[in-house]
């Protein structure tokens, strides 16, 4: 396993440990209970340097990824960030991935821990000759500060103005007289900042943060912040065997040629759908569970469960035929359990802040 450049900081915490994406990373610190309440209350802090960072640049770097990615690429405003996927020739999910515009022709990639090799193989050989791609991810660090009061904290830490700051957009700003990166385009669903770094600049500011008031939060209420919200996870709801289309994120996919646009954009290759389902009570389904109709009939899967402690209640992402919604179901536990379910609009917490003006939170 390896380990971010954080690791002894999580050890000092007394974090739990766990395997993930080829890392070993800190779970939970106290509960992921207080861990999620602190990031929709006040403010939080997670390591995410395990991400992988690419730099892509070139006269071609546009073409190349308008045909690697789902989403547009040519009509990202520099500043702008956009949320889209890799695929394979069948339509399946390589990755999920975040591009920034930094200039006409250069572009910053972030992508997921697991799969950060295989991405950047796929990409080298897909891109033309006249297209640059560098790997950045082990001189690349990464902390996200999360929550309501995220702004006034990292306001207090940052030498330029945030408050002009936009959801899904970035800019550079300075961290004790050091360039950081900094994005609003976080997984927890409230505002908060994603901090681009050296290695060294990391642990200084993941200090600062602490002593600030943040709360250190793990991958246990990354989980259930980013469940209640309806997000994907990689490996999860997406992966290459299933469409695409299928996750339901319209967005992340244009109308244009890209590698298995052939059947991402053909509906008759689509035969799943990703919902949002509520559970009666506190136990929660779990991965690989199965879903059936009040007929008996099997309908679908589930692909993410938990408690939820925003909404109460134990809530669910699965897959279900699209020819057999229906607004209520069964679903039969591998531990033997019937728990009954309804499809829920996602997301199933609905006062989330990460898309509103940062200044009301100043």
């Amino acid at each position: 396993m390896k380990k971010t450049v954080l690791f002894e900081k999580h050890i000092e915490l007394k974090a739990k440990m766990v395997p993930f994406g080829g890392y070993i990373m800190p779970i939970q610190y106290s509960s992921i209970i207080k861990e999620h309440n602190a990031t929709r209350n006040g403010v939080s802090i997670f390591d995410t340097c395990h991400m992988g960072e690419f730099v892509i640049k070139g006269e071609t770097a546009v073409n190349d990824l308008e045909k690697i990615l789902t989403c547009s690429v040519s009509d990202i405003k520099t500043g702008r960030c956009r949320y889209g996927f890799i695929c394979n020739e069948n339509g399946g999910v390589i990755d999920d991935q975040i591009l920034y515009r930094i200039s006409e022709n250069e572009f910053f990639m972030v992508v997921n821990a697991s799969t950060e090799r295989a991405d950047f193989e796929w990409i080298s050989s897909h891109i033309s000759e006249r297209t640059e791609i560098e790997n950045l991810t082990e001189k690349t660090a990464k902390i996200d500060i999360q929550g309501p009061q995220s702004a006034k904290l990292y306001q207090k830490l940052m030498s330029e103005p945030v408050d002009d700051m936009k959801y899904y957009n970035f800019k550079y700003n300075y961290y004790h007289g050091e360039k950081v990166l900094t994005s609003r385009t976080g997984y927890t669903g409230e505002i908060g900042f994603e901090v681009y770094c050296t290695p060294d600049c990391a642990l200084e500011l993941w200090d600062e943060c602490l002593k600030n008031g943040a709360v250190a939060a793990g991958l246990g209420a990354r989980d259930t912040l980013r469940l209640e919200m309806g997000f994907s996870l990689y490996g999860h709801e997406l992966n290459q065997q299933t469409n695409a289309a299928s996750s339901g994120a319209a967005r992340a996919i244009s109308e244009k040629p890209f590698i298995g646009s052939q059947i991402v954009l053909d509906e008759s290759k689509n035969q799943l759908k990703l919902v949002g389902i509520k559970l009666d009570g506190r136990r929660s389904a779990r991965e690989g569970d199965l879903i059936f109709d009040k007929n008996g009939s099997r309908t679908g899967y589930i692909t993410s469960g938990s408690y939820c402690p925003s909404v109460q209640c134990a809530c669910a992402l699965g897959y279900i035929d699209s020819q057999q919604l229906s607004s209520e179901f069964i679903i039969k536990t591998e531990r033997g359990d019937e728990l009954k379910g309804y499809i829920e609009a996602l997301p199933f917490y609905k006062q989330s802040t990460g898309r509103k003006d940062i200044k009301i939170f100043m």
